[in-house]
């Protein structure tokens, strides 16, 4: 269990000053401009010896994503995007920085900017977060009038200027090329990769996009060492991690804790266990709607929340939303309506993903009404592979893997369905 000395989140629940004199009496900002001084390849160094792996979904390591910056400007600027998008189904934990810790956000993209060699950075904040964009504005406009932001910003020697960018609602702008899109005022649709932005992001100049997290924990570490942040949570999966527990548990909440805490612990301790017992748990979705659901007696037996544990499980820890479901839950519904969210998502432009995510919708919306074929559900198990993998952004596969999951998991409960709304018996295809 995490201890309370080594939260990094102070306020994320908005108990105390979220002010710039509140945040350094928390100890942020303490020595920022010698944390600077550090120099670009010390900083880089020390972030990949702690181990972070980014904290928006794909688990990549942040300081080999910082290293692939150029070194040496061939003449253009380059830029640092903070993805604040955070529009997946689930998963509300970088709004609790925003709106109650937002100076950690703020130091750490200083910090992160100077390590690649950027004078400017961009937050990318969610079209709905309204409160959360005044919040950190509000910071940021704090930090302009105290000196850590502009002209040699907090003593450091280096000039930084920090903008906030308001989206329009759009999911598709979460992934990163389709936000570097938005950013330069075009419609949000993904780019081909090559090239990659730290080669060509943003106004074609070398970028890096990291999710809020991953740069609010990048000034903790560096004040505390490498080995501290790289003592919790299992091998590869170093750190602490917010986790944004939602559904079926007696108390949801957003809670800070150590990566690889065993899932009923996370239960038990922070959300006052699972409504109606843990003979109730029916199913989990563990790392935000995009990831497969695993059923409730894989996460009763061991469940360990890390990058690699799920992922052997064939599910993945994603932004750790973690969507709890009981046995009153109509499981097959819900997966619906992940399925039309990412049908109304999808900005069109592979054909994958355009016509494959309005195919799966439709099919779900007669499963869930047991209309179907019992053969359907292997003809809807072969769509989802044929989007998987075979669109330019990962929205094909974050429509494509809750209904996998499903069919995985609950095929009995399908079958079923189809047959009481049959009234009669049918020929269970054999798997």
């Amino acid at each position: 269990m995490l201890q309370d000395k080594d939260r990094i989140f102070t306020n994320i629940y908005g108990m105390h000053d979220r002010s710039l004199a509140g945040a350094k009496a928390r100890g942020h900002w303490d020595g920022t401009g010698d944390l600077v001084k550090l120099g670009r390849d010390k900083i880089v160094e020390i972030m990949k010896a702690s181990g972070l792996r980014g904290r928006g979904g794909a688990g990549f390591p942040t300081g080999l994503k910082w290293s692939f910056m150029p070194k040496e400007s061939d003449g253009r600027p380059s830029y640092l995007v903070v993805n604040a998008d955070e529009s997946e189904p689930g998963t509300c934990k970088d709004r609790e920085i925003m709106r109650n810790d937002p100076h950690t956000l703020i130091e750490g993209c200083l910090i992160a900017a100077f390590a690649m060699n950027a004078n400017v950075s961009y937050i990318y904040i969610r079209g709905e977060y309204i409160r959360e964009r005044e919040a950190l504005q509000a910071a940021i406009d704090e930090c302009y009038d105290n000196g850590l932001l502009g002209k040699n910003a907090a003593g450091s020697g280096w000039d930084f200027d920090l903008y906030l960018h308001h989206g329009a609602g759009a999911y598709i702008c979460g992934e990163e090329t389709a936000l570097l899109e938005s950013l330069e005022g075009k419609k949000g649709m993904p780019r081909m990769k090559p090239p990659f932005p730290a080669g060509a992001g943003l106004y074609g100049c070398p970028t890096t996009v990291n999710n809020v997290e991953s740069i609010a924990v990048v000034p903790t570490i560096l004040r505390r060492g490498a080995e501290w942040f790289a003592g919790f949570g299992r091998p590869n999966n170093a750190g602490t991690k917010l986790f944004a527990i939602s559904g079926h548990v007696n108390n949801p909440c957003v809670v800070e804790e150590e990566m690889s805490i065993p899932f009923d612990e996370l239960i038990e301790r922070h959300c006052g266990g699972i409504r109606g017992g843990w003979d109730n748990l029916k199913a989990v979705i563990p790392g935000g709607s995009s990831v497969p659901c695993l059923p409730g007696h894989v996460m009763r037996e061991g469940a360990i929340m890390d990058f690699d544990w799920l992922r052997e499980q064939r599910s993945g820890l994603g932004t750790a939303a973690v969507i709890v479901m009981d046995n009153q839950t109509d499981i097959i519904k819900a997966i619906w309506r992940l399925a039309k969210f990412y049908k109304h998502e999808s900005c069109g432009q592979c054909t994958p993903c355009r016509e494959g995510t309005g195919w799966m919708m439709r099919v779900m919306d007669r499963l869930v009404k047991g209309d179907a074929e019992v053969e359907e559900i292997d003809m809807l198990l072969d769509v989802t592979k044929q989007v998987e993998g075979h669109t330019i952004c990962a929205l094909g596969d974050a429509a494509a893997w809750p209904i996998q999951g499903l069919i995985r998991h609950f095929r009995h409960e399908i079958e079923d369905r189809i047959q009481v709304k049959r009234g009669g018996k049918v020929e269970i295809a054999a798997e």
